[in-house]
């Protein structure tokens, strides 16, 4: 057994024996000492009196000598002065400088000091280091960046200059962080085209008040929406609907596929669509009256209004061919990342409808003045009104060259279309087609319901409750939605197509998510704001019109209200099914949203008194979304694996309503005092209507506030940094 002194060793080593009566290691007299033999090393105690026997110390400590794995470039000493003297083992820790005080609950951190205050390990140095925080790892997490090598430090002697040692070298300065990543890229896509669309829709507002002080709400300006939207209804059954949901995605795939960049495919896919609305519109010219019987048998029936109607489809049915070029063109810009065309140039057409009817104003006059019907328009007035609609379109098509041109795509006819991938697109689209049959036949079932009530209503004096007011109510109504949801989802959903074609569901799940939830911040509150305020915004817009009849138009918008939240969820559920070129489950959900459109629409018109009917279709057209929203919100969440982020999403929905019913009650109770006050002319209109806005915003922001909606709070805290707050 090994003891743990050296006295006993001596008797096992041939040293002299010590006398009796003689203290061990004391000399002898009359004897000279021999020297000590040197001790023999026990590798079994060395170091067990050391301060540390175990060496729990930082790994910068080992021996440079002695410890074979030792590596200076890995662990280079720490700088002085950084690290505490070692101090006894079992000593008390010394007392906080900054202790906790225990009156606040959220303890304030220490001061760092002005030097290093830590070991970084592998070589980092501190006056380089790039703390990164959670905004740039988010925004740049698409970022591919090189895997590190693990063997690096094994080299790093070779790697410095001959002569000059490692530890010398210059650390460069790191480059700053990029400051936004697809994130910023996508909200900057989305301002440019929000702001495009809100000048877009404020000169559609603008447009819709001349046409309105032109020739009125009543059965002449019917007349006009009937004529007026028969284009736009052919175009998007024909081939509007497959170009948005089919050929876009097909042309993304194209300019990522494709060694041109899909400029031959953009090329066909314009040629085609050329040819196919250049013939669908020469028919259609030609079969006008057809058409104006098809969308109301009432005008048909009375031949003054059959004459102006016809005369008005046969100027406004060839603006689809133009409405369809210029689609085109648009979302070839779109593909490209250049998103500002296609919003802007809608504003030229507004402002050439807008002369146009001033100056019919201006040569016959006024609706009030004049009370001008179908009766007495004169042929001269009809030409004009049809001219300056069609050549509004016109340039707002042609305005979409310069942006081609800028763009360097050149365009040329190409009918070279078998074998290049538009056969397989036109299967796919057959699907869209039906879909958009669906559609246009409940729009059709409404226009003949809506222009028969019109009729009853117009005779016993209550104007505004035919097709004309259901239509301004909707085009307000829209206007969040266009805005908002419309910008958003289009600078998405180019990234969702991409993300679908390389199976990653992640990552359209992402998207979908977030379109839905930066959508809901604004169009939530948008659709209370209407509920709560539709008369006073319609009395002020329609003034010109008369006050009954502009407070008809807004009975219509109140009951447009609530449904512009399912209204605005199915556009962004049905871009995922898009996305996957699945048109087949669109048109079955598009065929249960118009169907239960068509049937509520038929029960309030046949259960409603004439006045009223318009109003049940307006909030039948909301009902209809909000079940497709459930049939369509199943279906993805099924593609998708199960998981459509339904609690993130429907947590936001519930707390953005919860932050608004009261905000809607205390601004209709404001809005409506003030009607009694002033009145419902448009000097009262405008009082009762930013009063109500006024309480409305203060209400909903302070509940919001207090819910904690990190949407709201994000999109609030980014509008204070452009302004610099």
């Amino acid at each position: 057994m090994n003891a743990p002194y050296n006295g006993d060793r001596a008797q096992g080593t041939g040293g002299p024996t010590p006398s009796q009566g003689t203290a061990p290691g004391a000399p002898v007299p009359g004897q000279v000492p021999a020297p000590a033999p040197a001790q023999d090393h026990d590798p079994y105690v060395q170091d067990a009196y050391d301060y540390d026997p175990y060496r729990a110390q930082d790994l910068s400590a080992q021996d440079p000598v002695t410890e074979a794995l030792y590596d200076r470039a890995s662990h280079p000493p720490p700088p002085p002065g950084t690290y505490q003297e070692a101090g006894p083992l079992y000593a008390a820790p010394q007392a906080p400088s900054h202790g906790p005080d225990p009156r606040v609950w959220a303890q304030t951190p220490p001061p760092e000091p002005d030097g290093p205050s830590r070991h970084l390990p592998y070589g980092d140095h501190a006056a380089t280091t790039q703390f990164v925080g959670v905004d740039s790892l988010v925004t740049r997490a698409s970022e591919e960046e090189p895997e590190p090598d693990a063997f690096t430090h094994l080299y790093r002697d070779q790697q410095a200059a001959p002569g000059a040692p490692a530890e010398d070298a210059p650390v460069a300065a790191p480059a700053p962080a990029k400051p936004a990543g697809k994130a910023a890229s996508l909200m900057k896509s989305s301002a440019l085209m929000a702001a495009g669309t809100i000048v877009s829709r404020i000169t559609g507002f603008a447009r819709t008040l001349v046409i309105a002080g032109a020739i009125g709400v009543a059965s002449l300006n019917d007349s006009y929406q009937v004529a007026n939207t028969l284009p736009t209804m052919i175009y998007v059954l024909v081939g509007g609907g497959a170009l948005n949901a089919v050929f876009i995605p097909q042309l993304v795939r194209a300019m990522k596929n494709d060694d041109d960049g899909g400029e031959a495919y953009a090329n066909r896919l314009l040629t085609l669509v050329v040819v196919l609305l250049g013939a669908v519109t020469t028919i259609c010219v030609f079969a006008a009256p057809l058409f104006i019987g098809m969308m109301s048998q009432k005008i048909a029936d009375n031949p003054q209004r059959m004459e102006v109607a016809v005369a008005f489809a046969h100027y406004c049915l060839p603006t689809m061919f133009f409405m369809g070029v210029h689609v085109v063109l648009g979302q070839i810009l779109n593909a490209r990342g250049r998103f500002g065309a296609m919003m802007w140039t809608p504003v030229l057409n507004n402002i050439v409808v807008i002369a146009t009817f001033g100056t019919f104003i201006w040569a016959f006059g006024g609706f009030t003045a004049t009370g001008v019907s179908e009766a007495t328009i004169t042929p001269e007035g009809v030409r004009l009104l049809g001219i300056g609609t069609l050549l509004g379109l016109v340039v707002q098509s042609l305005a979409m060259l310069p942006y081609l041109r800028e763009a360097g795509f050149r365009m040329r006819l190409r009918f070279d279309w078998k074998g290049h991938g538009l056969g397989k697109a036109a299967g796919l689209a057959k699907w869209t087609f039906f879909f958009v049959l669906a559609n246009q036949l409940g729009l059709v079932v409404v226009t003949q319901l809506a222009t028969w009530a019109g009729e009853l209503a117009d005779k016993q004096g209550h104007g505004g409750t035919g097709i004309t007011g259901y239509n301004y109510a909707l085009l307000l109504w829209q206007m969040p939605q266009a805005i908002i949801t419309v910008s958003v989802m289009t600078a998405v959903l180019p990234r969702i197509s991409r993300s679908a074609h390389d199976g990653d569901a992640a990552a359209v799940r992402d998207d979908i998510s977030y379109g839905l939830r930066t959508s809901a911040v604004a169009i939530v509150p948008c659709a209370f704001a209407f509920l709560a305020l539709g008369v006073p915004m319609s009395t002020l817009l329609y003034a010109s019109t008369g006050a009954d009849d502009a407070t008809n138009i807004g009975f219509i918008l109140m009951a447009f209200g609530l449904g512009l939240i399912p209204y605005s969820v199915q556009y962004v559920v049905l871009r995922g099914f898009y996305a996957y070129e699945d048109t087949r489950t669109p048109f079955y959900n598009t065929v249960i949203v118009a169907a239960v459109n068509a049937g509520v629409s038929a029960l309030a018109f046949f259960a409603l008194p004439a006045r009223w009917a318009v109003v049940g279709m307006a909030a039948a057209y909301g009902l209809g979304y909000a079940v497709g929203v459930g049939v369509a919100w199943r279906r993805l969440k099924a593609r998708l694996g199960g998981d459509l982020d339904g609690a993130h999403v429907m947590r936001t929905y519930t707390r953005l309503i919860g932050a608004c019913v009261p905000a809607a009650v205390v601004a209709g109770a404001a809005a409506y005092g003030v009607t009694l006050w002033l009145g419902n002319g448009a000097l009262g209109s405008l009082a009762a209507l930013v009063a109500g806005l006024i309480a409305l915003g203060a209400v909903f922001l302070l509940a919001a506030k207090r819910m904690r909606i990190e949407e709201l709070n994000s999109m609030v805290g980014m509008v204070r940094g452009r302004l610099g707050r």
